[in-house]
């Protein structure tokens, strides 16, 4: 290489021309067409040419010499078509020098310095149909071109998607509102893509799938803080001021697929589900004569259980009568798959997610006032005392004459004789499981909801006589059927419990203080094929089966049992220890959204109360704070030192001074 040698290198994606002005063991002096002076290896050279410049020209005229040259390349470059050479060449798979592809590209002309720099150009600005290294090129195939082209409209429409959705999120934090169609070009699907993306990112943020192009649409617009994105997200109108990210990150179905909606009305309109149906069975006892109640939640819809009461002089015959869902719902269809990957209903103060369709669980199955309905009963036979004498399950047709809320039957309490009666069996039933170890915690229940748009806040008494007459029966019902079920040697979703840690009270005794705290005294419960006892129910054996309209194992232990009348194939203990294993996450998961989501709306209650002052119980002592309960809303907060002494249980007055809900926040101080 020599002073005077026109060549060119690769900077930032162009093509440079220079001349070389010095040259010492490949170590180059340029000066550009663009008048700089660089310095470079020889190696990092794209083209060399043999034409070389006049240097004593003088700089100017240098550089306007080199800017002709680059014209003249460039003029030629634009001549040559890539795609055409590649459809020739493409079938050969070799490489090709830069002399041979030259001749390829400028046949009439005798090849040049000129020519094969713009071959050099060409191909460089055009890589899609050859790859390219400096003076030699190899065709690629066609599914490789079609992959390169994939790619390229890939990172197209990317770029797209982060100019203008940055545009779109500037403008709405600007302007607090969505832009005009016309001031935004969306393609179809594509605000629908956008707004995917940023959910994904705000709720599972560097996790996300969509975290480095989300990155890059947050950084067009200007945005650092999650906070912002959230705020940003709510003012595009994709989500609400209280959306409830658990849903996402927990990736909860809140609408049914397209087969179990299918499926849904086809079982909605077959006769074969009417009551006419029903009524022809003649494997089910008919008890629709029998006066039932249902006792539930005012805005309670799928209504799974019933009760009824017959006072027979010497005994007593209380039933509990459950909706039969393993009737319409069967084994491996579309419904019971989705039921089984949700594992529950989630009820939420502002959102229900049930677990079946709701025209089944809220219409064909739910035990609604006048309705034949098929059911599964438990007669069970005490006597005066309140002792159970026997029991028999069956299958069965109930039809429900009074539907009854909590309210209305505590107005009944002491008028009613059959919910006085009720009450008395639930009452000595408690007595017998308290005799038996069972640990009794009686705490307040919080229920907020919102109605009209408003937040409603109240706190009851978990033992009403309402409640607790029905809570009791309940647990009766659960624990018979779990015997029944082990008398039959039949597998099913037993529940167990260890021994408490510690008991801190006898029998019902327990304050405020003992009852909160005895919860957190006591072990885990566990699933298993086997009855075991359960000792914070004083039982030997127990199972749910009360709500299979709202419980993926209450149905399959309800199936258990219609297998004992031949109405279903038994599941075997594989099968019911994978189940377990299958419902151990999402039911854990739905205890999480459903206890995170109360939580959320009750701080955003208190969002309303900052400055009020309030009662609370010391529950412990930490490091440098108290852990506090708030008695009015059952809820823990960190309570400041503030150079005061307390103990656990003591009575506390706090002003609450900030809460946050969004940030999971609350703070209190003394006083």
């Amino acid at each position: 290489m020599e002073p005077g040698n026109i060549v060119e290198y690769i900077d930032r994606q162009k093509i440079i021309c220079a001349a070389v002005m010095e040259a010492k063991q490949q170590k180059l002096r340029l000066l550009t067409e663009g008048n700089r002076e660089v310095k470079m290896s020889e190696n990092r050279l794209s083209h060399k040419s043999k034409t070389r410049i006049n240097l004593s020209a003088g700089r100017d005229r240098i550089i306007e010499a080199l800017k002709d040259v680059a014209e003249k390349r460039k003029f030629l470059a634009d001549k040559i078509d890539i795609k055409e050479l590649w459809e020739v060449l493409n079938t050969e798979q070799e490489w090709i020098d830069l002399d041979t592809m030259t001749d390829f590209c400028f046949p009439k002309n005798a090849a040049g310095d000129n020519e094969s720099s713009a071959v050099v150009r060409a191909f460089f600005n055009d890589k899609l149909y050859f790859k390219f290294n400096v003076d030699r090129f190899f065709p690629n195939s066609e599914e490789k071109v079609e992959q390169i082209e994939t790619q390229a409209r890939e990172a197209e429409r990317k770029n797209r998607i982060i100019e203008e959705g940055g545009n779109w999120l500037k403008h709405a934090l600007n302007h607090h509102q969505p832009p005009c169609e016309n001031e935004i070009s969306d393609p179809p699907g594509y605000a629908a893509e956008l707004s995917e993306i940023l959910k994904s990112v705000y709720v599972f943020e560097k996790e996300s799938k969509h975290y480095a192009l989300g990155k890059e649409i947050l950084a067009k617009a200007g945005i650092t803080n999650p906070d912002t994105l959230f705020e940003a997200l709510v003012k595009l109108k994709i989500w609400d001021k209280d959306e409830n990210i658990e849903i996402y990150q927990y990736d909860i179905p809140v609408s049914f697929p397209d087969k179990v909606n299918d499926l849904t009305e086809e079982m909605v309109t077959d006769p074969k589900y009417a009551a006419a149906a029903f009524l022809s069975e003649n494997n089910r006892k008919d008890l629709s004569s029998l006066p039932l109640i249902t006792i539930d939640g005012q805005a309670t819809l799928d209504f799974d259980d019933a009760l009824s009461i017959e006072n027979k002089g010497d005994h007593y015959c209380l039933g509990v009568h459950i909706a039969d869902v393993g009737h319409f719902i069967k084994k491996g269809d579309a419904i019971d798959r989705e039921a089984l990957v949700r594992a529950s209903s989630i009820y939420l103060p502002d959102q229900k997610i049930p677990m079946l369709p709701p025209e089944i669980s809220e219409g064909l199955c739910s035990l609604k006032a006048g309705e034949v309905r098929p059911a599964v009963s438990i007669m069970i036979k005490l006597s005066t005392a309140g002792d159970i004498m026997s029991y028999e399950i069956f299958p069965s047709l109930i039809r429900i004459h009074h539907q009854l809320t909590y309210h209305e039957v505590s107005m009944m309490a002491e008028e009613d004789s059959n919910i006085i009666l009720l009450q008395d069996i639930a009452r000595r039933f408690r007595q017998k499981r308290l005799s038996e170890g069972a640990i009794q915690i009686s705490l307040p229940e919080i229920s907020i909801w919102l109605e009209n748009g408003e937040l409603m806040l109240n706190k009851t008494n978990r033992e009403t006589p309402s409640r607790m007459l029905v809570s009791e029966i309940m647990i009766m019902a659960n624990w018979l059927m779990a015997r029944f079920l082990a008398k039959h040697n039949l597998p099913a979703i037993y529940r167990s419990q260890p021994e408490p840690k510690a008991r801190l009270y006898k029998d019902d005794e327990g304050t405020l203080f003992q009852n909160w705290m005895q919860r957190k005294q006591l072990s885990r419960f566990m699933l298993g094929c086997e009855p075991e006892r359960h000792s914070g129910l004083g039982l030997d054996a127990y199972l749910t089966a009360t709500s299979p309209i709202r419980k993926y194992s209450d149905l399959m232990t309800q199936r258990q049992i219609r297998t004992v009348f031949g109405l279903e194939t038994p599941y075997t203990e594989d099968e019911i220890e994978r189940a377990i294993q299958m419902l151990e996450q999402p039911m854990s998961i739905v205890s999480k959204i459903q206890f995170r989501r109360k939580k959320y709306w009750l701080l955003k209650y208190l969002e309303g109360r900052i400055g009020e002052k309030e009662e609370a119980i010391v529950l412990s002592r930490r490091k440098s704070d108290y852990i506090a309960l708030l008695t009015e809303y059952m809820i823990e907060c960190p309570l400041p030192a503030g150079g005061i002494s307390l103990k656990p249980e003591d009575l506390v007055q706090i002003t609450i001074q900030h809460v946050n809900a969004r940030k999971d926040m609350l703070s209190v101080f003394v006083g």
